[in-house]
């Protein structure tokens, strides 16, 4: 399985090989990017039938032009030929763009995200010329998988209209394992909001949030990355943010915050929001297709781009610790229904086929 230690992709990863490995999957992690922390390496090394491997290969959607994707393509390939496994897992697409059967073993793609449908969410208008290039690649990617999976229905159906194909991606939802009680941290507000992510992504409409959090008399807290690896930055005036934390602090911040708030332009699934809502935090959410699809009826839902409404929902929910309290029940309820195993199970339920078609079966999975 591929991976990038830079946003969501790494929990997702080690989260299924952690749920895929009592069911008899091994996994090899090939990671492709800045290398993990130290905190992302202990993580891995706790999961049963891991083990990383660090490629040095750039990110696909760093590059800067097709030949570096095709290059860490067949880096790829050569690795999972010299693996001898019995099945390549990408979480970067593109990478299949090029290869025409060069893995020497069945392709599962997993979109993610993409360039084509963030930008038709977040900007609108004709894709600019590098993001054409781009796009055609993971075109070719998806056109050379085995099979596509995705983690919400609003997302498949995003990436078939966007990509022309011929029927959305299979719906693999993502899943985390329970969540467990942490400490609270010290010096936590009584009552706050928080979000977090890759802020430096325009798509997480962190500038809506700052807007928000400057009409609110309690505080709004932010965890994750101010700046990205390609240069963008976010600088919030009003949510405080707290730096990138590790899974462990993290669940502390999720474990004392009342409400959790995302108000993401565009986001295929969101784990984040799913640990929130493990955690018995309220949320209040974009009002977007995916978020509609995973969160209606558990969620307060606000459009995305109304810093106003958002104030409103936020307050409500700060200013009544019942009302709080109540969503927070309903968010941690249907979170019950996106765990890690059902992830693994319908994984599983992608990969046997395509196993049972290329032959016997040996004793590793690459993913």
């Amino acid at each position: 399985m591929t991976a990038d230690a830079v946003g969501g992709v790494w929990t997702y990863a080690l989260d299924l090989a952690g749920a895929l490995a009592p069911l008899g999957v091994t996994t090899a992690l090939a990671v492709l990017g800045p290398p993990p922390a130290a905190d992302q390496q202990a993580q891995a090394a706790a999961v049963p039938g891991l083990s990383l491997r660090q490629t040095g290969l750039p990110l696909d959607w760093l590059a800067t032009k097709p030949e570096a994707v095709f290059a860490a393509g067949a880096a790829l390939a050569a690795l999972a030929r010299a693996e001898g496994v019995d099945l390549l897992h990408l979480n970067s697409p593109a990478l299949a763009a090029g290869q025409a059967g060069g893995f020497g073993c069945p392709v599962v793609a997993t979109c993610h995200s993409c360039l084509a449908t963030w930008w038709e969410a977040v900007r609108g208008g004709p894709l600019p010329a590098d993001f054409t290039w781009r796009t055609a690649l993971l075109r070719q990617g998806y056109a050379a998988a085995d099979a596509l999976t995705a983690p919400s229905h609003a997302f498949a159906e995003a990436t078939a209209r966007c990509y022309g194909l011929a029927r959305p991606p299979a719906v693999v939802r993502n899943g985390r394992p329970p969540s467990r009680p942490a400490a609270p941290p010290a010096g936590a507000p009584a009552r706050f909001a928080l979000t977090a992510g890759r802020l430096w992504d325009a798509g997480k409409n962190l500038d809506t949030l700052d807007r928000a959090a400057a009409r609110l008399s309690w505080p709004v807290l932010a965890a994750g990355p101010l700046r990205g690896p390609e240069g963008s930055e976010a600088a919030p005036r009003h949510v405080r943010p707290l730096g990138r934390l590790d899974a462990t602090a993290l669940s502390a911040w999720m474990g004392a915050a009342p409400v959790f708030v995302s108000l993401a332009r565009y986001e295929p699934f969101g784990l984040a929001v799913l640990e929130a809502a493990q955690a018995g935090c309220a949320l209040v959410l974009a009002d977007i297709p995916s978020f509609r699809e995973l969160w209606e009826g558990a969620a307060l839902l606000v459009p995305a781009t109304e810093a106003g409404r958002a104030a409103e929902a936020l307050a409500h929910l700060l200013d009544d610790p019942a009302a709080s309290a109540r969503m927070g029940a309903l968010a941690r309820e249907r979170a019950r229904r996106y765990s890690a195993d059902a992830m693994a199970a319908g994984m599983l339920g992608i990969i046997q086929p395509l196993l049972a078609r290329s032959g016997p079966r040996r004793e590793a999975a690459f993913a």
